[in-house]
C-alpha cells in the first residue's frame, strides 16, 4: 500500500517557506503488532508543526525527509486485538500523510459529540487547552479583564470566549485590523488591539484602564515584556505557546525585567501542557459541547481540501493569515460518524 506525506525537504531558516517541504509517495510500513493503521480523514495545521522543525519540543527534533508531526482524526483499518474496533475513528499523534501506522497508546477515542472536524480542534487539543488554561490555570473569575494574545487563532478564538462566558472582560491582540474587527463583532471580545500598531502600548492601556488580571499568552517572545505593565498585582500569566519564537533563526530576547516584575507584582507565570489534564478531557468536551450548542461559544474552522494544502496553509498561519482552527482534510467523514451525531445542530450542512 502506498501513502503520500509531506516532509521537511530542509531545516528552515528565517520565516518558513513552501521550499521548506516536500511531497513524496512511500510504502506504508508493515504494522507492528501494538500499533493501528489508520486512514486519514483530517489533519490539524498547528503552530506545533513548525517548532518541531526548529528544535525539540514534546516531541524529538524533526529530521530532513520525516513527515511532518501533526494531530489526526483518522479510520482504523487494521489493528491489534483489544485495540481500537475496525472502522471506528479514533484521534492520533501521526503526521501528514493518507496512512499512519501508530502505537495504540498514541490513539485516543472520539465520541460521537459535535461535528467530526471539531474533534481536532474546539473538542480536540486546542479546545481542550483553552479551557484547561481559562479555567484551571488562570483560574478566570467574574469580573475580571483578560487579555489574549494570539486570539484570533485556534487556541485564542476559545480562550477569549471561555473567559467572557466565566463573566470575564475579554481583550485581545491580533496582526491585523480585520480580525480585531472580528474578534469584536463575531465573537463579543470587549476590544482588541493590533501588535503591528506603531501606538500598540498606547491602545493597550486604554483598552485595559483597569489593568490585567489574567494574560493568556500564546505568542510569547518580546509581545510579553510589553504587556508586563499593565498587568495588576497578583495577575496571572498563562503560557500555552511561543509562537513568536517559531519562525526565528535564533532566540528572541525576553524582558529584561522579567523576575523583578514577577517578584514586584506578585505575579505567578505557568505553563502547560494539556496532557497534564487528560483524565478529565471528556468531562471538558461536553462542557465545550454544551457551551457551543447554547450559542455561548462560536467554534471558528478553517479547513481546506486536500493534503498539499497543508504546507501552505502553514506558510500562511506564520504569515498572520487564518482565524480560528485550520485543518486540511483527505477524506470525507464516514457515514457511520452522520449517523450518531445527537442533534440538527451538529449537521455538517451547518458547517461555518
Amino acid at each position: 500500500m502506498l501513502s503520500t506525506q509531506i516532509v521537511m525537504a530542509r531545516r528552515p531558516s528565517g520565516p518558513l517557506t513552501q521550499d521548506d517541504f516536500r511531497t513524496e509517495t512511500v510504502a506504508v510500513p508493515e504494522r507492528p503488532a501494538d500499533h493501528v493503521l489508520l486512514r486519514t480523514i483530517l489533519v490539524s495545521v498547528a503552530p506545533a508543526a513548525r517548532a518541531v522543525m526548529q528544535g525539540p519540543t514534546y516531541r524529538p527534533q524533526l529530521q530532513p525527509g520525516e513527515a511532518i508531526p501533526a494531530s489526526v482524526l483518522g479510520e482504523v483499518v487494521a489493528g491489534p486485538p483489544g485495540g481500537p474496533r475496525i472502522g471506528s475513528i479514533v484521534g492520533a499523534a501521526a503526521a501528514w500523510q493518507e496512512y499512519s501506522t501508530v502505537p495504540v497508546d498514541q490513539t485516543w477515542p472520539i465520541a460521537p459529540v459535535g461535528r467530526l472536524s471539531h474533534h481536532l480542534g474546539p473538542l480536540g487539543r486546542n479546545g481542550l487547552t483553552a479551557y484547561f488554561g481559562v479555567s484551571e490555570v488562570g483560574a478566570v473569575q467574574a469580573g475580571q479583564t483578560v487579555l489574549v494574545s494570539g486570539a484570533a487563532g485556534g487556541v485564542g478564538h476559545l480562550a477569549g470566549q471561555l473567559a467572557r462566558a466565566a463573566g470575564a472582560r475579554v481583550v485581545g491582540i491580533t496582526g491585523s485590523a480585520a480580525k480585531n474587527e472580528f474578534l469584536r463583532d463575531r465573537l463579543g471580545y470587549a476590544a482588541a488591539i493590533d501588535r503591528r500598531s506603531p501606538t500598540f502600548d498606547d491602545d493597550l492601556k486604554a483598552a485595559c484602564p483597569d489593568g490585567v488580571s489574567v494574560y493568556f499568552d500564546t505568542v510569547g517572545g518580546p509581545l510579553l515584556g510589553r504587556v508586563l505593565p499593565v498587568l495588576t498585582r497578583h495577575a496571572r500569566i498563562v503560557c500555552c505557546g511561543v509562537t513568536a519564537q517559531y519562525d526565528a533563526d535564533r532566540p528572541l530576547p525576553g524582558p529584561p525585567d522579567l523576575a523583578v516584575t514577577l517578584i514586584a507584582k506578585s505575579l505567578r507565570m505557568q505553563g502547560f501542557l494539556v496532557a497534564d489534564f487528560q483524565p478529565r478531557w471528556a468531562q471538558a468536551q461536553r462542557i465545550l459541547h454544551d457551551l457551543e450548542h447554547s450559542g455561548a461559544l462560536t467554534f471558528v474552522e478553517d479547513i481546506r481540501p486536500g493534503l498539499a494544502a497543508a504546507s501552505a496553509a502553514l506558510v500562511e498561519m506564520f504569515d498572520g493569515g487564518n482565524v480560528g482552527q485550520l485543518a486540511v482534510r483527505l477524506a470525507p467523514d464516514p457515514a457511520t460518524w452522520s449517523a450518531g451525531l445527537p442533534t440538527a445542530q451538529d449537521d455538517p450542512s451547518d458547517a461555518p
